[in-house]
């Protein structure tokens, strides 16, 4: 088998093994390239009957409308159940307060773990891969999470032999990571291989853009520069996907798969470190994050 076919047929066997292990399971699908390919991997699964889960998205109310449109096209195509947790209505029940840097994507930890309890998932889909961030690189493939939906990383319980325990208690939840042992190159190729629609923003395109703390932010209304920051146009596209505040782009003339191969391959920082200021926020931000129930 071609490592591709490996990957696939492992991401594949997690997926089956935890609907078969639980009752409630759901996906984590925020129209991004990594949970795309997750859910393209769950279809596959469970071909040619339809996904047997709803898919999850925790909207932050400034999102990229590009991938808005793709995710709400994905679920109509597939015949999928959206179950949407906003960030925007907990901060008007007065929940959730906005942060002073502007950015939301921090705040999605408790609507996610407000879904996830009103709907008693008990087996939740994400799309995060080790090779990303240190904390995910400590993650085991099923990952237990506490009544508060808390993450103890000093508490991981051993995967041997592709064996994964799913055993959890009334109110604790599993966080399942099909892609975990992916690398942002592998799941390039795979969508290559397999004719996976992106949405566009991952392909080289002009757009008005300002620089920001070393990054290449797009001119939005939830994204505007200062006095001090000019606005340009550049040829740019997006290696990951948050909110617009927190997201940078990458100069770039990577208009096809095969070009932005070439990109991802001759990269020397992974995605999020490169394009995400919400992980510069400290050494361990996502760490703590994770601690606290984020993805």
């Amino acid at each position: 088998m071609s490592s591709l076919a490996r990957l696939e047929a492992e991401s594949i066997h997690i997926i089956r093994e935890v609907v078969a292990e639980f009752d409630r399971p759901a996906m984590l699908f925020s129209g991004g390239k990594d949970s795309v390919v997750m859910l393209h991997l769950a279809a596959k699964a469970f071909h040619p009957g339809p996904v047997p889960f709803p898919v999850v998205h925790i909207d932050t109310g400034h999102n990229f409308e590009e991938v808005i449109d793709f995710r709400d096209r994905t679920v109509e195509r597939l015949g999928l159940r959206l179950v949407v947790g906003s960030v925007q209505e907990l901060i008007d029940s007065g929940e959730l307060q906005e942060r002073a840097d502007g950015t939301r994507n921090p705040l999605q930890t408790v609507p996610l773990l407000n879904t996830i309890r009103d709907n008693r998932f008990d087996a939740v889909f994400g799309g995060a891969r080790r090779d990303e961030d240190r904390a995910r690189a400590k993650e085991r493939i099923l990952s237990l999470r506490d009544e508060f939906g808390q993450w103890n990383p000093r508490s991981q319980r051993p995967e041997l032999w592709n064996l994964y325990n799913g055993r959890h208690t009334p109110g604790q939840h599993v966080r399942a990571f099909p892609i975990s042992n992916w690398t942002e190159l592998d799941v390039w190729r795979y969508i290559a291989a397999e004719g996976i629609e992106l949405p566009p923003l991952y392909y080289a395109h002009h757009r008005q853009v300002f620089r920001r703390d070393g990054m290449i932010r797009a001119v939005g209304p939830h994204s505007l520069p200062t006095e001090e920051e000019p606005v340009e146009t550049m040829q740019v596209r997006y290696r990951t996907v948050g909110d617009m505040s927190c997201t940078g782009a990458v100069l770039s003339e990577a208009t096809t798969n095969e070009l932005v191969l070439q990109e991802v391959a001759a990269a020397t920082v992974t995605e999020r470190g490169a394009t995400r200021a919400d992980d510069r926020l400290s050494e361990a931000a996502m760490e703590d994050r994770k601690k606290d129930g984020y993805f």
